[in-house]
């Protein structure tokens, strides 16, 4: 009879995952998509810019959306999540069309110039309003509420964050806006692609020090307001002349 609980009991063990197991977080760079999304997100780029140079403006947008669509495949078919593709497709589709309705090859790039400007504002803005939008949206992602909110040091935390975000789309519409305006096509894109992911990483890289820093005064916090109504509730019962917990 206790044979087959044995077993059960082993099954079961067998079954749990290892202490820690699961609990691993992405690094920065598979948050980015890894290795194959910096790949993936400037290749429409430069097909575009060497089409383009070799067989002109509609021969660039054609293979710009051509490889935009091959990306997307190819994700599709290795099981790779597919919404960066998708949205990266998106922006080589419109990115294309400004191009073919300006007739110059940097039309191609005037999209994410104005982008960055938009995002830079928005912010810029949410440190101005006190909801750091590095804070507000890495909070409500992983459902951790906005406790971080009333705590000072983390609000000044993911308002540098927020900050660093913001400069990062800052310089890129003032370098991609002067070369725009310089006719430098070829500049353009690589300061697309240098200020990418790349850049974007070393911003990613305060957010997680924001984070992390958040994370650690939280925790602080909540175990010093246990201990202070634990003991507030001893106070209490030594007072009136209450038996402990343990003893009730």
């Amino acid at each position: 009879m206790t044979e087959p609980r044995r077993t059960g009991d082993q099954t079961d063990q067998s079954e749990k995952p290892a202490a820690g197991e699961g609990e691993r977080q992405p690094t920065l760079l598979e948050q980015m998509g890894g290795v194959s999304g910096l790949i993936y997100s400037g290749l429409p780029v430069v097909v575009f810019v060497l089409a383009n140079s070799l067989f002109g403006l509609a021969a660039g947008i054609w293979t710009a959306l051509g490889s935009a669509v091959l990306i997307t495949i190819v994700r599709v078919v290795r099981k790779e999540p597919v919404q960066p593709a998708i949205s990266g497709f998106l922006g080589v589709a419109i990115a294309a069309f400004i191009a073919y309705r300006t007739g110059e090859a940097k039309g191609f790039f005037l999209f994410g110039i104005w982008t960055s400007l938009v995002y830079f504002a928005v912010l810029a803005l949410s440190v101005l309003v006190r909801w750091p939008l590095a804070g507000v949206v890495w909070n409500l992602l992983n459902g951790t509420g906005m406790d971080w909110r009333k705590d000072k040091p983390s609000r000044f935390g993911y308002d540098i964050a927020t900050l660093a975000l913001a400069a990062v789309f800052a310089a890129r519409f003032v370098v991609q806006r002067w070369l725009y305006d310089e006719d430098y096509t070829g500049w353009l894109a690589f300061a697309k692609i240098a200020m990418g992911y790349p850049l974007y990483g070393l911003a990613l890289l305060v957010v997680v020090w924001a984070v992390r820093r958040s994370d650690r005064r939280l925790k602080a916090l909540r175990e010093a307001e246990e201990r202070s109504e634990a003991e507030l509730e001893e106070r209490l019962r030594l007072k009136y002349g209450r038996p402990p917990a343990s003893q009730s």
